[in-house]
């Protein structure tokens, strides 16, 4: 197999590529690599780690066609540091042939007849523009646990709504929850997609204007013209999260959205996950403090409005950040009802977006 490409191009797919290949698993060294499949000036290149497969579908200027398998970072790496301008892959034998330039590299190859078998949904596809996509993910992915040990929470809910589509998140701390209104309807009311595949999908949607999903018994599928991305459902029980949103929050604060991040930057400067950020909420504004036990202190006074009654509830600074931040708007608003109640964060003139979050003890 051989083949010429644009360093820049193949660079932007190695790197997603490398980022999916196993690490983990010494028993199958096939998972650690890339494969490469070439058919005229059409090269298909694949990784796996068996829960998450991703795919691109490249044009390059065809040699020989053939396939091969490499180690997916080796070759990354390489072509990484390759000078721009075409650069040439050539496979044969056991050896892989890397040149461009004055450069040449030669790495082993892996055993391709050991790279598992490319698995894709077979549902009825459903069309999501990849802007309006990309943005709830971001606003979402976030709120997802990150411990192993709570897999359920480690998804995203992809709900159908009479409305359209729905996408949550929690970590048990905070919540996340986009609408998505006018998208056709889910073959199924319900899917537990994993955070990181998600998260790896959206550094990809720029790549086409819209994306394809479709879902199988065990399988989602994201497809574009050039890129597919695979992964493994979540078989689990997933929190009734809409019902922990109160709809009785009356003490309400709008405030400037860039003027409060600001803010909690500075005074995340002694905020910790045993310090929280106490933010009290009254007609003068807001008013964040932080305060450290070897007596250590941070005041920050923001203008902002506000309705109800005076009231100071504490938080994580870094998660309080975050939901604002998210919001993408120029004012956000805080409502809440009591100092141990969760806060809901949400974009002014938007209602499609909320961003719970729990209070700590100060």
């Amino acid at each position: 197999m051989k083949f010429r490409s644009e360093q820049s191009h193949l660079a932007e797919a190695l790197g997603a590529l490398a980022r999916i290949a196993s690490t983990r698993n010494a028993g199958t060294p096939a998972l650690s690599g890339v494969k490469l499949t070439l058919t005229g000036d059409t090269l298909v290149a694949t990784s796996t780690d068996t829960d998450i497969l991703l795919q691109f579908q490249l044009a390059v200027g065809g040699d020989t066609d053939g396939q091969g398998l490499v180690s997916a970072r080796m070759l990354n790496d390489i072509v990484r540091v390759m000078p721009q301008g075409k650069v040439t892959v050539e496979i044969a034998a056991d050896n892989a042939t890397i040149a461009a330039g004055r450069s040449t590299f030669t790495v082993p190859t892996l055993n391709a007849l050991e790279f598992p078998r490319s698995p894709i949904s077979s549902g009825e596809p459903v069309t999501i523009a990849s802007t309006t996509f990309k943005s709830a993910l971001e606003r979402v992915v976030l709120a997802a646990s990150r411990e192993p040990q709570r897999p359920q929470l480690n998804a995203v809910v992809m709900a159908s709504t009479p409305q359209g589509i729905e996408l949550a998140a929690t970590d048990g701390y905070r919540l996340a929850i986009k609408e998505l209104p006018g998208t056709d309807a889910l073959s199924s009311d319900k899917f537990l997609l994993p955070a990181r595949a998600l998260a790896e999908l959206g550094r990809l949607l720029d790549m086409s204007d819209e994306i394809s999903v479709r879902f199988s018994g065990v399988d989602a599928t994201f497809q574009s013209p050039s890129m597919l991305l695979t992964t493994r459902l979540i078989n689990a029980d997933y929190p009734p999260y809409r019902s922990i949103v109160p709809s009785n929050n009356t003490n309400v604060l709008t405030v400037n959205r860039g003027d409060l991040l600001d803010a909690l930057r500075r005074t995340g400067v002694l905020a910790n996950e045993m310090a929280p950020v106490r933010l009290r909420m009254s007609a003068e504004g807001a008013r964040l403090t932080v305060q450290l036990t070897d007596g250590s202190t941070s005041v920050e006074d923001v203008d902002a409005s506000f309705t109800g009654e005076e009231i100071t509830a504490a938080f994580n600074s870094d998660y309080l950040a975050a939901g604002v931040d998210a919001c993408g708007t120029e004012e956000v608003t805080i409502a809440t009802s009591q100092p141990n109640k969760p806060a809901i964060i949400k974009p002014v003139g938007d209602d499609s977006y909320l961003y719970l979050l729990m209070p700590q003890r100060s």
